[in-house]
C-alpha cells in the first residue's frame, strides 16, 4: 500500500508524541523544516511529517509523489528522510554529533546532542537537491 497526504493535524500529532525528548525535538524539528523549505507541514501517512513535494519514478516504471523534506518522530530515536541518500551528506554528518544512519534516514536521539548550524545544512541541500526539478531517484541509487 502507497502511503499519502491525509488531512491529519501535524500540530496534535506532534504535541501527542511520547517520550517528551521526542516531543521536544519534534517541535523544533518542524520549526527548522518550515524555516529551510518555506512550506506549512503536512501529514502523510499517519506518523510522517512532511513539507513540499517531489516525484519520483524507479527504473521499474512505479512511480509517485512524497514529501521533498520530512520526519518522523520514532520512539527509540526522531528519523529525518533525506529522499537524497545520506550519501550525499557524509561531510556534514561527520560534523553533525551523535547520529546513526539508514539508506535515506538520519536517526537522531536528542536535538541538544547535535550540531543544529549542520542540520539545517543538511536539510537545505538536500531540499534544494530534491525539488530541482531533476530529482526523481530513490535514495539507494544517489550518490
Amino acid at each position: 500500500m502507497t502511503t499519502t497526504w491525509t488531512d491529519g493535524d501535524p500540530a496534535a500529532y506532534l504535541d501527542a508524541v511520547t517520550p517528551a525528548v521526542r516531543r521536544r525535538d519534534a517541535h523544533t524539528l518542524r520549526d527548522l523544516m518550515e524555516r529551510v523549505t518555506g512550506q506549512t507541514p503536512r501529514m502523510f501517512g499517519t506518523s510522517i511529517v512532511g513539507f513540499g513535494e517531489y516525484h519520483y519514478e524507479y527504473p521499474t516504471g512505479h512511480s509517485g509523489d512524497a514529501p521533498a523534506a520530512s520526519f518522523a518522530p520514532r520512539r527509540a530515536a526522531s528519523t529525518i528522510y533525506l529522499p537524497d541518500g545520506v550519501g550525499a551528506h557524509a561531510d556534514r554528518l561527520a560534523r553533525l554529533g551523535p547520529h546513526t544512519t539508514g539508506v535515506g534516514c538520519l536517526y537522531l536521539k536528542d536535538l541538544e546532542q547535535v550540531d543544529l548550524a549542520v542540520l539545517e545544512d543538511i536539510l537545505r541541500r538536500s531540499w534544494a537537491t530534491v525539488t530541482s526539478g531533476t530529482f526523481g531517484q530513490r535514495a539507494r541509487e544517489s550518490s
